[in-house]
């Protein structure tokens, strides 16, 4: 799943008209740079889910046919549903067996070279959910999560930051009502006091493409590494 679905704020005014994830980087949509990173590890299966403008998403994605995937969209009502409320939004889709199988979930507002294939087994049988953590930027000095023995806690002063990766079983937000809103945050440390969520410490490259500023820096990037 990748999610689409927020206003964008603090990218206005590029945001008042177009949604976040279609910004161009580098001469193509931010979400595109996930589509093909995903097509080439071999991901088949995509959900969006999108509010703010959505219909300009769907228009040009369509069924992900160009890139070899099959997409599904998860449409929410104006203002979104919040991360959690998102995801338990488009269980349906996620999990249309009902066999508590895990899946992948991306913000669609990063850019980050983690290897995408390393997903099917990054979740342990008795691990409700898997989060890549990275360094802490700038912007967010503080941290969210810590790392102790493969396991994400919020007791230790090193932490890191969430990356906006996660893996997580459909059971996660089985207590959650469709179509409500609802963060991830409390859902996430509810269950990292009940010891269920491990995680992992990417250091390659990752930008949470927030503003004007980091989107014109990373097209800026991306273009001289073309």
């Amino acid at each position: 799943m990748i999610l689409a679905a927020g206003r964008g704020e603090r990218m206005r005014p590029l945001t008042d008209r177009c949604p976040k994830p279609l910004l161009p980087v580098a001469g193509k949509p931010l979400i595109v740079w996930h589509l093909e990173r995903l097509a080439r590890a071999g991901w088949r299966e995509i959900v969006i889910n999108h509010a703010h403008l959505g219909y300009q998403i769907e228009a040009l994605l369509g069924d992900g046919a160009a890139w070899g995937l099959a997409i599904q969209y998860s449409a929410e009502p104006a203002g979104a549903l919040e991360t959690a409320g998102g995801i338990a939004n488009a269980l349906p889709l996620l999990d249309p067996a009902n066999d508590n199988a895990p899946f992948l979930v991306i913000n669609g507002d990063i850019f980050c070279d983690w290897d995408v294939r390393r997903a099917p087994a990054a979740l342990a049988p008795n691990h409700l959910a898997h989060l890549v953590l990275v360094d802490n930027p700038p912007q967010h000095p503080a941290g969210d999560f810590a790392l102790v023995n493969g396991m994400v806690t919020v007791n230790s002063a090193a932490k890191l930051t969430f990356s906006g990766i996660g893996i997580y079983r459909p059971s996660l937000f089985a207590g959650m009502v469709r179509g409500q809103a609802a963060k991830l945050a409390p859902l996430l440390l509810e269950t990292i006091a009940a010891g269920q969520i491990s995680g992992e410490h990417h250091r390659g490259r990752w930008v949470d493409v927030g503003t004007p500023e980091r989107l014109a820096a990373l097209d800026t990037e991306l273009q001289h590494a073309c």
